[in-house]
C-alpha cells in the first residue's frame, strides 16, 4: 500500500461539510476504498484508487473544513494531509448557492500555492433557486481549473471534471489586500529565507492569525531566524491594535465579492418547492419534533427493531446457528478435543464460537448491518444537518451542540460505535460529555429491541422508562455542563439539499460501516467470550453474582437478577435477554421489571463500549465516567422502585 501510495499521484479532496465531498468521493473511487485513523490522530480518513485517462491516482476524501485556520481536529487533521501528502490535484468542492461563503477558503488554497481544481457542486439546486454562474469568467478570474456540476444527481459533470484532472497544470494567481496588509506580508516573508511547502506569503497571513502549528512549523525551518520573525509578527500585531482575524477575513470576502461581479447573477420567478416547504418544517420544533418521532419509528423500532431485531436474527441465531452451525461445531470439538478447559473456550456456554462468534455474526450484525442502512439513507437525504438544527437550543442546555445529534442517533444503533464518532465534536468538553450520555441514557438498539418487547405488554411500563431516560439524560447533561470547564463552542453547519437517497451512496457508506464493525468491534466480542469462560471456571462469575445480591435487594429485586446485570456489563442486550427469561419464569411482577429495565439500561457500558471509551478518552476518564454511571444507575433504580411501591401505578 504504502509503495502504491508513492507511485500513484494523489487527489485531495477538501471543502465543507455537507458540499456532497464525500459523493464526489465515492462517485469517482467506486468501491475501492478503505476508511483509517490518518497517523497520530483519531480521525477517520477514506482512501480510494481511481483511473482518470488510463492514470491511477490515489483518493483521499478529508474531513470537512471552513477554512485553512482549523479550529477542531478534523481542520487540524485535513490542513495537514494538505502539507504532508504532496498533491497532484486539491479539488476544492463547494456548494453552488453558497459560493460567496466558500470562495474565501478557495482563495487560501490559492495563496497557499496549491494545485487546486474548484468544483461547484449542487448546481442544480442553485439553478432550481434562479442562480445563474459563469464558470468561465469565474475560471478567468480566478485563473486555475473551474468545473461545475451536481455529481450527486445524474452525474452532471463528471466527464468535465475527470477532463480537468487528466489535463491539470498548475498555475499561480495573486490577490491584493489592503496596502497596509500588503507591507506587513512582505516585511514578514522578507525574514523567512527557508523552504516550505505552503507559499510564504499564505504562512505568513497564518502568523498574523496566532495560527501555532503553522508558528512551530515556521520555528522548526528558520531555527535562528525565527526570533526575528516573531519580533516583526508581534510588532505589527501590537502596532495595528486590531483583531487582524477579523482584517484578513473581510478582506477576503471583500475580494471574493470583486471575483464574484457579473459572475452570479440571480433571476426572477424561482419558485418554493415541496421539498423546500419540507426542510423548513423539519427545522420547525412544532412540525419538526413529529416528524423526528415519525422517523425514529419507521427507521429504528420499525427497520431495525422489528426487521433487523426480528426477522434476521430469528433466521440466523434461531435457524442458522441454533439448528446447523452450533451441533456441527460442537459435535467436531467434543470429537477432536479432550480437553474441557479448551472444549469450554471454544464451545461453552461462553465459548469463542457459541458465545463470541454467534452474537457478533447472528445477533448484533444484522442489528447494526440494518442501523447502518437505515443511518446511510438518513444521511444521504440530508435530514441530519435539520435535525441538528431542530435540537440545537435543547443540547447547548447540556453542554453541546446541535453537532452532537449524529453520535446521539447513531447510539440508538450501536453506542461503541457512536463513542467513536465523538471525535467530531469539536472540543474536548463536548466529547467527554456526550462519551457520558452515551454511556449512561442510550440504549443500543439490541437492548432497547428487548426492552421494549419485554415491557409493551405492561400498561404503563414502557411511558415510566421513556420518562426515565430523558429526564436523566437531560439532569446529567445540565449537571455535566455546568461542572464540566471549558468554552461553549459555536454551531454553524452547511444545510445541503433535501434528496431522495442514492442507493451507490447508500451500498458504499453501508459496507464501510460494515468494514469497520469486523475491523474494530468484532474482536471485542472474543474478548469478552475469554472473560466470561475465566470467570466461569475460576468461580470469579459466581463471586460477582452473589456480590451484587444485596444491591438487587435494595431494588426490590430477587437475587437471580444479579447474573443480569453481570451480563449486561458485557453485552447490554445479553443482561435484557437474562431479565426475559426471568419474567418468563414469573419471577419479576411488573413493578420489577419496569425498575429493573431503567437501572440496566443506565447500567455501565458493556465491556466493547468500556474498551473503546477508554481508546478514546483515556483510562481516568473512562473509570470515572464507569463509577458515575453505576452509581447513578443504582440510585435511579432505587428511587424508581420506592416511588412506584408508594404510588401503586404499576401495581
Amino acid at each position: 500500500m504504502q509503495n502504491q501510495e508513492r507511485t500513484e499521484k494523489k487527489i485531495i479532496l477538501v471543502g465543507n461539510p455537507n458540499v456532497g465531498k464525500s459523493v464526489v468521493f465515492n462517485t469517482l473511487t467506486g468501491s475501492y476504498t478503505t476508511v483509517s485513523n490518518y497517523p497520530g490522530t483519531s480521525v477517520e480518513v477514506s482512501r480510494g484508487h481511481c483511473q482518470v485517462a488510463g492514470e491511477d491516482y490515489l483518493v483521499l476524501d478529508t474531513p470537512g473544513m471552513y477554512s485553512m485556520l482549523p479550529i477542531t481536529e478534523e481542520e487540524r487533521v485535513a490542513r495537514r494531509i494538505l502539507l504532508e501528502e504532496s498533491p497532484h490535484v486539491v479539488l476544492h468542492v463547494i456548494d453552488a448557492r453558497n459560493l460567496e461563503r466558500m470562495l474565501p477558503m478557495t482563495l487560501q488554497l490559492i495563496e497557499a500555492g496549491l494545485p487546486v481544481l474548484l468544483l461547484i457542486n449542487i448546481m442544480d439546486e442553485a439553478e432550481r433557486v434562479g442562480m445563474k454562474i459563469d464558470i468561465p469568467l469565474l475560471q478567468e478570474k480566478l485563473q486555475i481549473p473551474v468545473v461545475g456540476g451536481a455529481i450527486g444527481r445524474g452525474k452532471r459533470g463528471l466527464s468535465e471534471l475527470r477532463e480537468a484532472i487528466a489535463n491539470y497544470r498548475a498555475s499561480k494567481a495573486t490577490f491584493a489586500y489592503a496596502k497596509d496588509l500588503e507591507k506587513d506580508i512582505q516585511k514578514i516573508s522578507s525574514l523567512m529565507p527557508g523552504r516550505y511547502i505552503l507559499d510564504k506569503r499564505s504562512l505568513t497571513l497564518m502568523l498574523l492569525q496566532r495560527d501555532e502549528e503553522i508558528a512551530q512549523r515556521v520555528r522548526d525551518t528558520e531555527g535562528g531566524h525565527y526570533a526575528a520573525v516573531e519580533d516583526a509578527v508581534n510588532d505589527i500585531i501590537f502596532t495595528r491594535r486590531v483583531d487582524l482575524h477579523l482584517r484578513i477575513s473581510l478582506e477576503r470576502k471583500r475580494i471574493c465579492k470583486g471575483l464574484l461581479d457579473g459572475v452570479v447573477t440571480q433571476q426572477e420567478g424561482a419558485q418554493a418547492t415541496f421539498a423546500d416547504r419540507l426542510s423548513n418544517w423539519m427545522m420547525n420544533p412544532w412540525t419538526g419534533i413529529p416528524l423526528l418521532l415519525l422517523v425514529l419509528y419507521l427507521g429504528l423500532y420499525q427497520f431495525v427493531g422489528g426487521f433487523g431485531a426480528g426477522t434476521l436474527v430469528d433466521f440466523l441465531e434461531g435457524t442458522l446457528f441454533e439448528e446447523y452451525l452450533n451441533p456441527w461445531v460442537i459435535g467436531l470439538c467434543e470429537q477432536y478435543i479432550p480437553w474441557y478447559w479448551l472444549n469450554e473456550l471454544l464451545v461453552g456456554e461462553y465459548g469463542l464460537f457459541t458465545l463470541g462468534v454467534r452474537y457478533a455474526v447472528a445477533i448484533i450484525l444484522p442489528i447494526v448491518g440494518t442501523f447502518f442502512v437505515a443511518f446511510a439513507m438518513i444521511e444521504d437525504s440530508g435530514y441530519f444537518p435539520r435535525l441538528a438544527m431542530l435540537v440545537d437550543r435543547v443540547f447547548k442546555m447540556i453542554g453541546l451542540n446541535g453537532r452532537a445529534v449524529i453520535p446521539m442517533v447513531l447510539g440508538f444503533g450501536c453506542d461503541t460505535m457512536a463513542t467513536v464518532v465523538t471525535r467530531t465534536l469539536e472540543t474536548t468538553r463536548e466529547r467527554v460529555i456526550a462519551t457520558l450520555l452515551l454511556a449512561l441514557a442510550i440504549p443500543c438498539s439490541a437492548q432497547m429491541g428487548v426492552i421494549l418487547g419485554l415491557l409493551s405488554g405492561v400498561p404503563g411500563a414502557l411511558l415510566v422508562w421513556m420518562a426515565c431516560m430523558v429526564g436523566v439524560f437531560l439532569l446529567v447533561g445540565l449537571l455535566a455542563a455546568q461542572v464540566m470547564p471549558g468554552e461553549r463552542p459555536m454551531f454553524y453547519m452547511e444545510i445541503p439539499p433535501l434528496r431522495l437517497p442514492q442507493p451507490q451512496n447508500v451500498m458504499i457508506k453501508t459496507l464501510t460501516r460494515m468494514q469497520w464493525y469486523f475491523m474494530e468491534i468484532f474482536p471485542l466480542f472474543m474478548i469478552a467470550s475469554v472473560l466470561l469462560w475465566a470467570g466461569k471456571l475460576t468461580g470469579a462469575l459466581q463471586w460477582l453474582v452473589e456480590m451484587f445480591n444485596p444491591v438487587m435487594r435494595l431494588l426490590g429485586l430477587p437475587h437471580e437478577a444479579s447474573a443480569a446485570f453481570i451480563f449486561g456489563f458485557f453485552r447490554r442486550d445479553f443482561g435484557a435477554a437474562g431479565l426475559y427469561d426471568l419474567q418468563t419464569e414469573g419471577l419479576l411482577n411488573p413493578v420489577q421489571l419496569t425498575v429493573a429495565a431503567v437501572t440496566l439500561t443506565l447500567f455501565v457500558p458493556c465491556v466493547a463500549q468500556f474498551l473503546v471509551m477508554q481508546k478514546e478518552r483515556g483510562w481516568r476518564t473512562s473509570l470515572m465516567i464507569f463509577f458515575m454511571v453505576t452509581g447513578m444507575a443504582f440510585t435511579v433504580g432505587w428511587s424508581l422502585n420506592k416511588a412506584l411501591m408508594l404510588t401503586g401505578i404499576l401495581s
